[in-house]
Formats: structure tokens, sequence, C-alpha cells
């Protein structure tokens, strides 16, 4: 029995990668390390999953490399595997780099990865093999999700932007979208086997529909989910502001299964810095765009992806970045210090910012930005909240005596269970009323203080309780390819009284 273990780098699409290449593993036979508590240096293959988004993924991979070196010179029989955005890019330069490497392979072909450890094993050569244009859709293949009762689905790979910053479409390639009736079919299953949350992913998924010349594709999507019984919750990311039309708005607003939650990126708030990077949509666009979210769905948050220091980024520049902010008013926002890039055409341009002046700019955005998220969230105390409790989301839950979760509109919210209360299983849904607001998460102490706190048992609480004492740290079972729907492995019959 050989063990492996996955570390994953980066954004939703390489989690939702790794569920993939642990799939791949454990369906010839590898068993995962996490599942038996040994440290990551007994495995037999150690799986890198990297990001290349940022200059510091470099340097994280490498640094990690490193560390394993010694393990590997203890146990050369030890596999070490490169794979993802970072493999994709940087190919044999990895081998160059860190020699001790046994196979590279990009995003294109992960399910050859058993094949190449067995070549390496072989021939006693690193294996780098990278493909131009994606061999099979990764959803074909088989995979080892993380989550019982919330699951990650594809619905396109690739992307067909331009934005002078970002090496994505370089890397992932052109945009691929799924047939409606695959995404379908796959969500089905995964609610027969309990899963009662979905967010569907794709590196700008209201494009979807591109290929197969639909516009109005992933409004029609979202209604179609909100058609599948005993789906909870369906959420989504990355959209392209260029492409966020008021049909998709609609589809939420319309959908109730659809959470009120909005990842809608910026990048800056100057019209002028706008244009140098490529992104068609201007700022009194984008803020358009957020009127019209918040028409028809009153009180949804809103998050974003900022960039700082691009290229020729002026103080003007940057105040303009501050206005949109402060009027887009954020629930949270993702902030970024311009990195170059190589191969992107960022990467060449004149007046490249002094990286003193990136981190003054960054560190003021970064308070303004707080400021907003803690006025929006204390908005939310005395108020109640739906939350789908979590495992893992709370990382002092044990110091605190609290469980944790995501509310509908994806804000963290760590509560306490009164005494002598039910206790919620990761994947069933509380109700419970806000106390206290923090910039980045809500504290819902109701149920101590006597106030509202409800327990509502569900199909993803049962699926995680059915998981518990089994191999594999309780992750659910590999699926072979593309799922079939069958009967649910456990029957779960919803309180009437419950929501």
């Amino acid at each position: 029995m050989k063990t492996y273990q996955v570390r994953t780098y980066g954004c939703q699409m390489n989690v939702h990668d790794s569920e993939r290449l642990s799939g791949v593993l454990e369906a010839v036979g590898y068993v995962d390390i996490a599942g038996v508590s040994d440290p990551p240096e007994t495995a037999d293959v150690v799986v890198f999953n990297t990001c290349a988004v940022r200059e510091n993924a470099d340097n994280k991979l490498y640094g990690n490399l490193g560390q394993l070196r010694p393990a590997k010179i203890k146990n050369p029989d030890m596999q070490i595997a490169v794979g993802g955005c970072l493999a994709q890019k940087d190919r044999a330069t990895i081998v160059d780099r860190a020699p001790w490497v046994d196979v590279v392979f990009g995003t294109h072909n992960m399910g050859s990865l058993p094949a190449l450890l067995d070549r390496a094993r072989h021939n006693k050569i690193a294996e780098v093999e990278i493909l131009e244009s994606l061999d099979v859709f990764p959803s074909t293949l088989p995979a080892r999700r993380d989550s019982a009762y919330s699951a990650l689905v594809s619905i396109s790979v690739g992307c067909n932007n331009t934005c002078t910053f970002c090496i994505v479409p370089a890397l992932r390639g052109k945009e691929r979208d799924r047939r409606p009736d695959e995404i379908l079919a796959e969500i089905e299953a995964l609610v027969a086997q309990g899963v009662i949350e979905v967010t569907l992913l794709g590196q700008n998924v209201n494009t979807y529909g591109v290929e197969f010349g639909d516009k109005l594709a992933f409004g029609k999507l979202l209604r179609a989910c909100g058609q599948i019984p005993g789906l909870e919750r369906v959420r989504f990311t990355s959209p392209h502001p260029a492409a966020f039309s008021e049909d998709v708005i609609l589809a939420m607003a319309q959908t109730p299964n659809v959470m009120p939650s909005l990842h809608m990126p910026l990048q800056s708030g100057s019209d002028r810095v706008l244009k140098a990077m490529r992104r068609s949509y201007r700022s009194a666009t984008y803020l358009g765009i957020l009127d019209t979210v918040r028409h028809h769905l009153p009180g949804a948050a809103i998050t974003t992806d900022l960039i700082v220091g691009f290229p020729g980024e002026t103080e003007a520049d940057f105040q303009w970045t501050l206005e949109v902010v402060k009027a887009s008013r954020f629930a949270s926002a993702f902030t970024f210090q311009y990195s170059i890039r190589a191969g992107t055409p960022a990467a060449t341009m004149p007046d490249q910012i002094p990286k003193a002046v990136v981190q003054e700019r960054y560190e003021r955005l970064l308070a303004v930005q707080e400021d907003i998220a803690w006025a929006e969230n204390s908005g939310f105390e005395g108020r109640k909240v739906e939350v789908l409790v979590a495992q893992g989301e709370g990382r002092k839950d044990a110091a605190t005596a609290r469980l944790s979760g995501r509310a509908r509109d994806n804000r963290l919210v760590h509560f306490a269970v009164p005494e002598g209360g039910e206790i919620p299983r990761p994947g069933d849904i509380v109700e419970v009323t806000v106390t206290r607001a923090a910039p980045h998460h809500l504290v819902a102490d109701s149920g101590v203080q006597g106030g509202l706190f409800t327990v509502c048992r569900t199909a993803g609480g049962d699926a995680w309780a059915a998981l518990q004492g089994t191999p594999g740290s309780g992750r659910p079972a590999v699926t072979l390819g593309m799922p079939s729907v069958g009967p649910p492995r456990s029957v779960h019959t919803p309180d009437p009284t419950c929501r």
C-alpha cells in the first residue's frame, strides 16, 4: 500500500483540481496519508498543486521542496510531484532548481499523474509532461472530495480575457464550457450523496455558454439549480464585471437557493489604470452593477479583489480606488500588492512603482476597507442569521468553546451552543442571533444569553455523521469519473418546523 499527500496552493479551482488529483491516485490504490495521521515526510508520494498568480508562489514552492529534500535523501523511493499553474509556467526549470523532484505535470493533464509516477519510478529519471491544451475535462476524472456536505463543481475551465497583469489564460488556455446537462447531473448525484451546498467554478463563470453560443446560459444554469430538490445553497465564483448582466442578477434574486453573496473583482477604481489593465469596464459601470444587485438583492454581501501599485499608478489613481471602495461598501476585499509575473504585458510596462510606495498605499487601503467591513458587520448585531455549520472554519473554536460556519451571505459566524443545547453537526444548519461584530466575522453567543438558537438537522449533517470513524478522516469515498444519479446513502426527513 502506497501513501500520498496533496498540498494545495491558490484558488478554489486549485482546491477542486486537488480533489481530482486525490481521486486519480486513490483510484489506482494510493491511500491519503492525512487519513492515517503520519507526518507528510513519511508519504510515498507528495504532490504540490501550485499557483502562479503571485510572485511569492515561486518562493513558497521552492521553500517547501527544500524542506522535503532531507526526507528524499533519506528515502530515495519517496516521490515528489509538482503540478498546477506554476508547473505549466516553469516546466523543466523546476527540475533544474530542485533536481530531487520526480514528476512535473501541467494544468491540462492531471489524469496522467499515476502513469508519470510509474514511469519515473521505473526509469529513475524525472518525468516532465506539459500539454498545451486540455487532455480530459477535469470533471470526468475520479474525485476525492474534502467535504461530505459541500462540493465544488466546475462549469468551465480557461479564460478568454487578456488582462495585462494575469498569467492564468496562458496557463489554463481558452475557455472550455461543460454542457448544462452534465453539470446538473453531477449536482444531482452529489445531492443524492448528501451534499446540500455547491459552488460553481470558472475563471469567469458568467461568460459560461460562450463556447456553445448562449449568452444567457449562466442565468439558465442558476435557475436550473433552483429546481434540484435537497440543494440548499448555490454559490459561484468568480464573475467578470464586463460580462455581468441583469439576467444573472434576476436569476440570483428569483432563485431561492442561490445565495445573496457576490464576489466581483474590481482590481482598481481608476479608469486610466483599468484601461492599462485591459479590464473592459470602468468604475461607473462597476458601481452601476452593484446598485442593480442591491436593488434586486437588498442586503447582498459583495466582496472583491484589488491590486495596489499597478505600473504607472499615480497617487490620483489610487485616490480613485479609495473613493470607489468607499462607495462600494464591500463586505470584504482580497487586496494584493502588484508583483511582476514574467510573460504578462504588465511585466515590461514602464513606471513600475517602488516597493515602499506600494506598501504605503496598500496599508492605507487596508485601513479604509477594514473600517467599512467593521461598520457593515456591526449592522448585524441583534439580527438573526442562518448558518451552515462547517468543519475547520474556526481556528480558535476549541479555545472559545464555539462552533463556526457561513451565513447565507457567506459571512463567517462563530456561535456558542447554550448549555444543554443540541450540538449541531458539520452540514447542519443553525439559526442564531448575532451579539457582536468584528471586521472579518460575526459572533453569536445568543444561546448562552438566552437568545435564539435552533438546530435544523440536514442531509449534509447525516452524510458527515455517516463518515465519522471511517478511514480517510471522514472524507467521502472516491467517485469514479462523472457520478451517476442514484439513491442517497442515508434517508433524511426534514423537520417541517425548521426554517
